[in-house]
């Protein structure tokens, strides 16, 4: 088939030559003739002009002889008639030249057709050329890959031989080895390689910041307690405190709130409320009772109510302050005062509104070392956690209140984002709701700054435990550091070296989604081998 496409295009080459050598010569015959016929239209022309130039002369001297009145007119009308004779003929001429051109414009063209078919004829047989080339190099490697396959297949029959002499089991437990050992080796390596290289690329930067961050704010803690002590001048005071059947005192429970305990201890009333506020307008109360003096039921109501407005004068102006010293002076009045109210709410003992003004600082600092707003990360940072001013009065979580007033009052997208997202409860949109979130974290896990019940800090202890001996393979754990770390020692002969790192990886992960902590907890998994012998 190769060979038939070869010799008919060899024979089209031919005819192709050929045409283009009669082609020539008919042109060439062509422009012969047409100079042929050119140079005898000029004789011709030249003839007749000397024809009519004589005849001219002739009529001239006719005239001149007949009369001389007419022999200007004559001369001027041969004159005319040469010239209208001289113009046809060269009329004439030019449309002959003209037509000449034409031709020959046409034969080139021709010519050039006749150019590139031969060239499009050479880049074929090229192409022809080529695909053959290509056809030869692909049967080779047919050939090759048919000889792989037929050793492939040689193979397979023989593993498959010697599986076939295998039970279920025997193949299934082989199967299972094989993959396992495949498989631990890469993952513990990957693991590892990952670890190690956000570790190489993180852990300075990170320490860097919240070093500097915590170097640069350090504050002090005073643990807040649900009891407020009231010193008297003498213990005759805790008779007219109770007053006459005990009305004074009940009074005083019944617009305030708060227990008011009166025991053997000497000089000392205990005011006894989880609510700060009312325990705040209870011990402003009594002390204006002592030094006053007058103790009565209509006094102690006229006193409540007084101290009562006189304290939310107070929360705004704590809320101002904090605002201007977190430099955010242009918040809405109504957020003011809901932060100023932060004065009076606890978390784990630690005081909101400080904890607010310390996490706007924080955030504040770090935003700075990474190039972000300042501004604004400090007022996300004050925010954050204003809904515990209100999640007593209205229904829902401190995050979802305090997102719903940062909207109500038209705060920053960023903001908002950041009071949603700093408990994990939404996505993080902003670098700077990543940065409120790890200087809240930063703020609660410093010592001192919250107190935790013997209850809540064993059972975190039992649950580290817990979690680490639900593995497989685990021989004894014991929680070290107030729940800081978990260490593990593992049984070497159900676990070797490359599980050690994935079961770290895994104890890791079921922490991080089944507890609640503040910092970091580290994981340690210990693995040793000993070989024990006695000489006899």
């Amino acid at each position: 088939m190769l060979n038939i496409i070869i010799i008919s295009l060899v024979f089209a080459l031919i005819g192709l030559i050929v045409g283009y050598v009669v082609i020539s010569i008919r042109l060439k015959s062509a422009k012969e003739a047409a100079e042929l016929t050119l140079l005898n239209a000029e004789q011709d022309a030249v003839t007749i002009k000397g024809k009519a130039e004589s005849e001219a002369l002739t009529i001239v001297q006719t005239a001149e002889r007949e009369s001389s009145a007419h022999k200007k007119e004559l001369l001027i009308e041969a004159k005319e008639e040469a010239r209208r004779y001289r113009e046809e003929i060269e009329k004439e001429f030019k449309s002959e030249k003209q037509e000449l051109k034409q031709m020959e414009s046409r034969l080139t063209d021709r010519a050039s057709s006749l150019d590139r078919k031969d060239e499009n004829l050479s880049n074929k047989e090229k192409l022809l050329n080529s695909k053959e080339q290509s056809l030869s190099d692909k049967s080779r490697h047919i050939d090759e890959r048919e000889e792989q396959v037929a050793k492939l297949e040689d193979e397979k029959r023989a593993e498959l031989e010697r599986v076939g002499a295998m039970t279920i089991a025997e193949a299934r437990e082989v199967i299972l080895t094989e993959t396992e050992n495949n498989l631990t080796h890469e993952i513990a390596t990957r693991i590892k390689d990952a670890e190690r290289d956000v570790k190489d690329r993180s852990d300075k930067m990170a320490k860097d910041l919240l070093a500097q961050a915590m170097q640069r704010l350090a504050g002090d803690y005073v643990t807040e307690q649900t009891i407020t002590s009231v010193h008297l001048p003498d213990d005759s005071m805790k008779g007219r405190i109770i007053g006459r059947e005990g009305r004074n005192i009940r009074t005083l429970e019944s617009l305030t709130g708060i227990d008011v305990i009166i025991d053997d201890t000497p000089e000392v009333v205990v005011l006894s409320g989880f609510d700060p506020i009312r325990r705040e307008i209870a011990r402003m109360t009594l002390e204006t009772l002592i030094s006053d003096g007058r103790i009565h039921p209509a006094r102690i109501e006229e006193l409540v109510e007084k101290n009562r407005q006189e304290l939310d004068n107070r929360i705004r102006e704590y809320g101002e302050a904090a605002a201007y010293e977190i430099g955010a002076p242009n918040l809405h009045p109504d957020l003011i005062k809901i932060m100023g109210r932060l004065q009076f709410r606890t978390s784990y003992g630690q005081n909101v509104l400080r904890h607010s003004v310390e996490v706007g600082k924080l955030a504040g600092i770090l935003a700075g070392e990474l190039g972000e707003n300042v501004a604004l990360a400090r007022r996300a940072g004050f925010l954050h956690d204003m809904g515990k001013a209100i999640d007593r009065e209205v229904e829902g979580s401190h995050v979802e209140i305090g997102t719903e007033f940062a909207r109500k009052y038209k705060e920053h997208p960023v903001v908002v984002n950041t009071i949603a997202s700093h408990h994990g409860d939404v996505e993080p949109e902003s670098v700077i709701a990543v940065l409120v979130a790890a200087a809240d974290a930063l703020s609660s896990a410093r010592p001192g700054a919250r107190n935790e019940s013997m209850e809540n800090y064993i059972k975190r202890l039992r649950d580290l435990e817990e979690i680490a001996s639900s593995f497989d393979g685990v021989q004894n754990c014991f929680a070290l550091q107030a729940g800081r770390e978990i260490r593990i020692m593992v049984q070497p002969g159900k676990v070797n070296d490359d599980q050690v790192t994935i079961l770290a990886h895994k104890v890791r992960e079921k922490i991080e989604n089944n507890l609640d902590y503040p910092g970091n907890i580290k994981v340690t998994v210990i693995r040793e081998m000993r070989a024990v012998d006695y000489a006899k």
